[in-house]
């Protein structure tokens, strides 16, 4: 691998989007040691050039390295995963869930940068087998906080999953559990997203203060101002939501009920998510990659999310410069790591352009 010292200086030419406005489009920047130089460097002699339209390297905003279908996977698999999220122009993942230990990521300057949420965290018997830890809510602001103290400023909860006994997704936590278990997160310093699919656990959930919303397909007129009130944000996974139909006929024999609400939520997927949009809640790309969703789709999310109803501009800007904001981590800026993704045209005018990157640039380097 390349070192640092060795990295030639690059040349970003053509458009350089670097944020929502005019003046945030520039002709040119360079990337000198693996960082971002707004200005040329004295010594230009042996750069490489690339042009196009460039962005920020782009977030998935839920996603998970280091397992499949049936829980944690190796580090040669993991890192197949990785590579695939790169080479589709995702250098900056919210790993929002993973029993493997996939720490060694950091070490790698070829493989995209990860901000873990630790495991998730579940009840018995209420969630997808392998993939949590499994305990009683007496347990949970314990168990919060250790995950807290093992993630990198976010923790997963299982907000609702289906109820055998009553045949239907129902809440997984009593409020007072959230509350205490929010509360220690926050105290950590750690944000709370939680998965959701039905309505009747967001009411809870947004009193004791989560953060982000994963899925968010049970957003009702009641709650969506209180999402938009609060900046609670939500992640719609619509790549996701697209296997509900699947995961309906294959459970209905057994669920009735809960196949009839999986596709009532399917139905109205792309109401909800337009409807939270225009309220003004904060709305982030993310795939749900890992487990049983294949790696690499981002361009795909993009696309159901215009395809919802949200503007081009808007989706693209959460992908790159605002998605990165809201996770802490920064653009292209002075100093930066040099992280981008070129294309052929301006995805805001056509997202489909972003299936088809022309180069992908990872700490100065161009590694796709």
């Amino acid at each position: 691998m390349t070192s640092p010292q060795e990295r030639p200086v690059l040349r970003v030419t053509g458009r350089v989007l670097t944020g929502p406005g005019p003046e945030d489009v520039l002709d040119e920047i360079w990337a000198v040691d693996g960082r971002v130089s707004l200005t040329p460097p004295a010594d230009t002699r042996d750069a490489v050039t690339v042009s196009g339209w460039a962005l920020p390297g782009l977030i998935d905003a839920h996603c998970h390295i280091g397992l499949d279908g049936h829980g944690a996977i190796d580090a040669a698999a993991a890192e197949k995963q990785a590579v695939t999220e790169r080479e589709a122009g995702v250098l900056l993942l919210r790993d929002a869930g993973s029993p493997s230990d996939t720490r060694w990521i950091d070490g790698r300057e070829d493989l995209p940068r990860v901000i873990r949420a630790g495991r998730h965290i579940a009840r018995p018997r209420r969630y997808i087998r392998n993939y949590g830890h499994e305990i009683d809510p007496a347990e949970l602001p314990a168990r919060v906080r250790s995950e807290a103290r093992a993630g990198d400023g976010w923790v997963k909860l299982v907000g609702d999953w289906i109820d055998r006994e009553r045949g239907d997704l129902a809440p997984c936590w009593p409020a007072g559990a959230l509350r205490e278990a929010i509360a220690a997160a926050h105290e950590e310093g750690a944000r709370v997203t939680a998965h959701c699919f039905a309505a009747e656990s967001l009411p809870d959930l947004l009193a004791a203060g989560v953060d982000c919303v994963e899925h968010a397909t049970g957003l009702t007129a009641e709650t969506v101002p209180a999402f938009a009130e609060r900046g609670v944000a939500i992640v719609p996974t619509l790549v996701n939501i697209a296997t509900f139909p699947d995961l309906a006929a294959s459970g209905e024999g057994k669920f009735p009920r809960w196949a009839a609400h999986m596709r009532a939520l399917h139905a109205r997927r792309y109401e909800t998510v337009r409807t939270a949009w225009e309220a003004g809640v904060p709305v982030y790309p993310g795939t749900d990659a890992g487990g049983t969703i294949p790696h690499g789709l981002i361009a795909r999310e993009i696309a159901e999310l215009v395809r919802a109803g949200i503007p081009a501009a808007e989706v693209v800007a959460a992908a790159s410069w605002g998605g990165r904001a809201w996770l802490g981590r920064p653009g292209l800026t002075e100093g930066a790591p040099a992280d981008l993704v070129v294309y052929a045209a301006d995805p805001r005018d056509d997202v489909r352009v972003m299936a088809a990157p022309r180069r992908v640039v990872l700490n100065g380097r161009v590694v796709a």
